[in-house]
Formats: C-alpha cells, sequence, structure tokens
C-alpha cells in the first residue's frame, strides 16, 4: 500500500487528505501545531466557485459549508481617507450563487471533522525529508519523531521545507501587515460594528490601507497594510506608531485601530515569483503557499483546495502519473493567477490606488476579469 505523507495540515492539505480517504486511500497529516485550537487560524475567507467550492464539493461537504457559511459577508464597502463611500457592494440575500464567506477556523474544523481521528499527527513539525535510496523519503520531526513514506506532498506554506527539496525560488517582501481584534464588537464598539457592517470595509490611502472584516463569533478583524520599504517591522510595534501612519484621517477610521485588544500582531508579506516551475522529482510535490505563495488578494486558499482536490483525484486514477500530471496542470493554471494577484496589491498599495480601485470596480465587466474583480481586493486581511 502506498504511503503518502502530507507535510501541513491547513487548508490545502486537509482538502487532499479527505478526498484522498474519500477514495480509500489512507495518508498521514503531519501537523506541527499542539491541536486544532493552538492558535487562532485568521480571519474570513471567501470561496470561489471555481475552486474553493468545486474543492469542497469533490470533498462531499458543500452540504455542511452552506450550513456554515456567511453570505452577507460579501458585503464590502471602500472608503477614502476623509471616510467617504467609493464603492459598496451589497450581495443578495442569502444568494450561495458569488463567493460567500465562512471563517477559516470553521472551514478547518469542517474539513477535520471529516477525517478520521488518526489522520492528522499533531505536534509533528517536519524540519527534514531525506530521500531513500529505494525511494520515498525519510521524515525527521522536531523533537526526534520519524517516519517514511513513498510520496511525500510539502502543504507546509509560505516557509516550506519541502519546497527546498524541488526549488530555490526566492521569497519576497511585497508589503508589511499589522493586525488587532475587536472582540464582542456589537457591544462593546457598536458604532464600528455598524461602519465595518457584515462583511469588510477597505479604507485606501496613499500606499496604505486601513481594514476591516467581520467574522462569526461577533469580533471584528483589523489589517494595516504598508508598501515593503525596507523599515523594520518593529516599527510598527504599538498602536501609537500605526496611528501616526494615519494622521490626518477620519477619526472614526482610525478608531478601528484605537479599538484593537492589545497590541498589534506584525508580519512581513512574501510572494514567490510568478511562473515558478521546479522539475519532476518522483514521489514529491508542493501545494497551496508551498507551492505558489502570492499576495494575499484572495486566491490562496482557494488555489490551495483546488491544488488538493486535483492532485487527490490524479492519485485516485493513475498513482503512477498523477504527480506529474497535476503539476503541470498546476503551473498552467496559476500562473496567470499569480500575475493578477501581484497587479492588485501593487495596485492596492499605489499612491492612486482609491482612482485605480474605483476603475478597477465600475468598468464594464466582461469574463473572468469581471470575476476577478468582484473580490480580489484582500490586501489588508488576508485569508
Amino acid at each position: 500500500m502506498m504511503r503518502i505523507a502530507i507535510a501541513g495540515g491547513g487548508l490545502g492539505g486537509l482538502t487532499l487528505a479527505r478526498i484522498l480517504h474519500r477514495h480509500g486511500i489512507g495518508a498521514v497529516v503531519y501537523e506541527r501545531e499542539a491541536s486544532r485550537s493552538a492558535r487562532s487560524p485568521g480571519g474570513m475567507l471567501d470561496l470561489h466557485p471555481e475552486s474553493g467550492q468545486r474543492a469542497l464539493a469533490e470533498a462531499g461537504l458543500t452540504g455542511r459549508f452552506r450550513s456554515e457559511a456567511r453570505p452577507e459577508g460579501e458585503e464590502h464597502r471602500i472608503l477614502d481617507p476623509a471616510g467617504r463611500t467609493l464603492v459598496h457592494h451589497r450581495p443578495r440575500p442569502g444568494s450561495f450563487s458569488g463567493r460567500p464567506e465562512i471563517d477559516r477556523r470553521v472551514l478547518r474544523d469542517l474539513l477535520l471533522d471529516s477525517l478520521p481521528d488518526d489522520a492528522v499527527a499533531w505536534r509533528h513539525r517536519l524540519v527534514a525529508a531525506t530521500p531513500r535510496p529505494g525511494g520515498g523519503y525519510g521524515l525527521t520531526f522536531d523533537g526526534g519523531h520519524s517516519a517514511d513514506c513513498d510520496v511525500l506532498i510539502g502543504a507546509d506554506g509560505a516557509r516550506s521545507v519541502v519546497r527546498s527539496l524541488l526549488t530555490d525560488a526566492p521569497l519576497s517582501a511585497v508589503a508589511t501587515l499589522a493586525e488587532l481584534t475587536i472582540g464582542d464588537a456589537d457591544r462593546r464598539h457598536p458604532d464600528l460594528a455598524e461602519l465595518v457592517g457584515p462583511g469588510n470595509l477597505w479604507c485606501v490611502g496613499v500606499n496604505r490601507i486601513l481594514a476591516a472584516q467581520r467574522l462569526g463569533d461577533g469580533s471584528i478583524r483589523v489589517g494595516i497594510s504598508l508598501r515593503a520599504d525596507g523599515r523594520p517591522i518593529d516599527a510598527y510595534s504599538s498602536k501609537r506608531a500605526l496611528l501616526d501612519l494615519f494622521d490626518g484621517w477620519n477619526p472614526g477610521l482610525t478608531a478601528l485601530i484605537e479599538a484593537g485588544d492589545g497590541p498589534p500582531t506584525l508580519r512581513r508579506i512574501e510572494a514567490m515569483p510568478a511562473g515558478t516551475r521546479w522539475a519532476h522529482r518522483p514521489g514529491l510535490t508542493l501545494i497551496g503557499d508551498a507551492a505558489h505563495l502570492m499576495p494575499p488578494v484572495g486566491e490562496g486558499a482557494n488555489q490551495a483546495m483546488l491544488d488538493g482536490a486535483e492532485l487527490a483525484a490524479q492519485l485516485a486514477a493513475d498513482p503512477g502519473a498523477a504527480i506529474r500530471t497535476y503539476e503541470e496542470a498546476m503551473f498552467t493554471r496559476i500562473h496567470p493567477i499569480a500575475e493578477m494577484s501581484a497587479r492588485v496589491q501593487a495596485m492596492m498599495l499605489s499612491p492612486t490606488a482609491a482612482d485605480d480601485i474605483v476603475r478597477f470596480f465600475t468598468r464594464r465587466p466582461t469574463g473572468t476579469a469581471s470575476a476577478n474583480r468582484q473580490r480580489a481586493t484582500q490586501p489588508a486581511v488576508p485569508e
């Protein structure tokens, strides 16, 4: 029996494991976290019909997704620094025809609950993978655990250990992100709850964005995106430092920063070069951010889940050719999406972002470009 190891228990790795399980193929997901609740998994995701929702359909989880998703979360507004509305999108009430939102935590739990209890090995952070003479890989985990596998799939994200076995593609910084959380917003900050609404809010200035999104637990997740300018990340480690960046903005908007519970969480946003490929190696491949790290403008999680679904289908249909077939299709699919994501990221943090966004959302929609415009702008609250 083929032993499949999936490094990383994010949405892509869990989708892959779930669909393999439906085909009667066992796989072990090795996850570095101690449990599903060890850390906050992030904010909301909008699942696209052609990618994330398609993957969930192949996983047999559409019904559960619809019972948990929030179509009203598709509502979004884009404001200028004075608080004037530039764009306001209201979805059709209760409709699942677009890109309904779901909290990342809820979606991850949905996938975890669909797997056998022994499918995920918690507290297993992969530190090395070594090719074995007879094929397959020997895996070494932090703390001294080890395992062997015939097929190794890197679903281990932006800092993938598995990626280094296939490519040395560099990561480049594209933005700096500061995040805050406002808990129990309806009771504690009703004015901000009304400002954000049920979905996403983006306040767009020169080279910076102040954004917020409503989560299903009643909290608000606030994100400040800035251009990567070489300054040390700890320059933004306090709310006071962040407020100084938005001097002169409408106080009703900057109140989102003041209301944050605790200091900001900081991180660099990085991306791989669009068009990254690698030479095929038997028994080894990548999915999700490990394969094609892109700016967080609404595609990353969706494409990771679709990667998992397509690779699972190939492994079930033709194990010998599965990885090569999956990779060629994935490279072709991802290249234009990565290029589009880079363009949108640059546009959203440009000096002329407000004008560019109005044109982006109001020019006459046509074909695929319209679908991309519908919800391609989430740089300040990444999926």
